[in-house]
């Protein structure tokens, strides 16, 4: 029995504590509506005095004194919901020291600031009570006064004159401007030291022996183009090879490839692939060649020199996108000057005995030609030729290299020659060759 009356008592709590908090929370929902219903109240009074003040149709009929003295904030309390606030009698009879701003003098003017404000309200309160809707206390209630100075409204909407806009400029300083000249020179250089197998024939020009050596070479270029008018070509050939030679038994070492060649062009351009152009050939070799077991000399240092300046036109050539370049020359007016210092020599070249020099003029043409047939197969030949229309010199060199790697690559050299010029051999007449293959370091830079 005592467990039941308990479980009762536990229940009629639980029930009453539950319709205490829904009826709390009703009031506070109550409370909180009215709160927002008071405020909305002095929103719209306030839409509506903004839409009197500041929406009239003569716009110019308000003016800043007007806005700033005869409608001041304090103005709000007649347009908003009816409010009593407990500071309105202690204003109005207040002595003036203490309220200076009611002591401000209207002049006959209209005007609505804190003192004419205040003593309406003041009329309404003890003639017409039941207008009041609220309480000053109850507004610092729902909305705490800020404790911020009222700001002023102010207004020259329509009055002010649209300023001119004057156009600013930028700060400006001195600028450093760079002229940098162009540079229309490139440089290009091509290296190798190889090891190789050579065949000469008997009737070489040089002298030499088909055997296994190695050779060294460096090609130099220098090129000015100025993208106008004018190119000017400049390239040095530097070449020197040594053979062993068991069977020759005077000379243990010799050359075998041996050449010091400058090529030199200035060039007017006539039309897009069209120079005029002057070149100048000229080449002769570092050291003394020899032929097998003799002691005679077969050519030296400036024996022979020769130099060729002729006079014509340059082809550039570009073909197969790019693959096939570089220039053929055909110049019908050339002045061929050889020079050879050792005059036991000078028959060997063509010249009269006792003489060290040979002036001719004839014709010339040269095709230097750079061939990419693939990625690691290139095929570079040169071929020149000069005629007297007496006697004929034709040279055709041929260089195939096959490149592993940037460093190391394999050359198979084809060098045929024909010169009616010098003696003739029995054997082989006036046809010369020289071939070799090698495997070796190179370097294009």
């Amino acid at each position: 029995m005592r467990h039941v009356l308990t479980i009762l008592v536990l229940s009629t709590l639980g029930v009453v504590t539950l319709h205490a908090q829904q009826a709390h929370n009703a009031a506070r929902n109550e409370k909180a509506s009215n709160s927002y219903a008071v405020l909305r109240n002095y929103e719209d009074s306030l839409s509506l005095l903004y839409n009197k003040v500041y929406q009239q149709n003569d716009v110019s009929a308000l003016s800043t004194d007007f806005v700033e003295t005869v409608l001041p904030y304090q103005s709000f309390r007649l347009f908003s919901p009816l409010t009593f606030y407990g500071g309105i009698a202690k204003g109005i009879f207040d002595l003036p020291s203490n309220a200076p701003d009611n002591q401000l003098q209207t002049q006959g003017t209209n005007y609505l600031g804190p003192k004419f404000t205040d003593t309406a309200l003041l009329g309404v309160y003890l003639k017409r009570p039941e207008l009041v809707l609220n309480r000053e206390t109850e507004l610092q209630t729902i909305a705490p006064e800020a404790k911020t100075t009222p700001v002023v409204i102010k207004s020259n909407a329509g009055l002010a004159e649209k300023a001119t806009q004057v156009p600013v400029d930028p700060e400006s300083g001195p600028i450093k401007v760079v002229i940098t000249k162009p540079n229309f020179w490139t440089f290009k250089g091509d290296y190798y030291l190889q090891f190789l197998q050579n065949y000469v024939s008997g009737n070489w020009y040089k002298g030499g022996e088909s055997n296994y050596s190695m050779v060294g070479a460096v090609t130099i270029q220098l090129n000015y183009n100025n993208k106008q008018k004018v190119k000017f070509d400049n390239k040095l050939e530097l070449k020197l090879g040594f053979i062993t030679t068991p069977s020759d038994s005077l000379h243990s070492l010799k050359s075998s490839e041996d050449l010091i060649r400058y090529t030199s062009k200035l060039g007017l351009q006539a039309s897009k692939r069209w120079y005029y152009t002057l070149q100048l050939v000229a080449y002769t070799q570092f050291l003394r060649g020899y032929k097998n077991n003799s002691s005679m000399v077969s050519s030296d240092f400036m024996s022979p020199f020769n130099s060729n300046l002729s006079l014509g036109m340059d082809y550039n050539v570009d073909w197969f996108k790019g693959k096939l370049k570089g220039s053929i020359h055909l110049a019908p007016i050339a002045y061929n000057f050889r020079y050879v210092n050792r005059l036991a020599l000078s028959p060997r070249y063509g010249l009269d005995a006792n003489k060290h020099t040979l002036h001719d003029l004839g014709s010339e043409f040269t095709v230097d030609l750079m061939w990419k047939i693939a990625e690691p197969i290139s095929w570079q030949t040169r071929l020149y030729g000069y005629t007297t229309y007496r006697r004929a010199e034709v040279e055709w060199e041929n260089t195939f290299t096959f490149q592993f790697n940037k460093f190391i690559s394999s050359k198979l050299f084809i060098y045929p020659r024909f010169d009616d010029g010098s003696a003739r051999d029995s054997k082989h007449g006036y046809l010369q060759l020289r071939e070799f293959i090698s495997v070796g370091f190179s370097y294009t830079m």
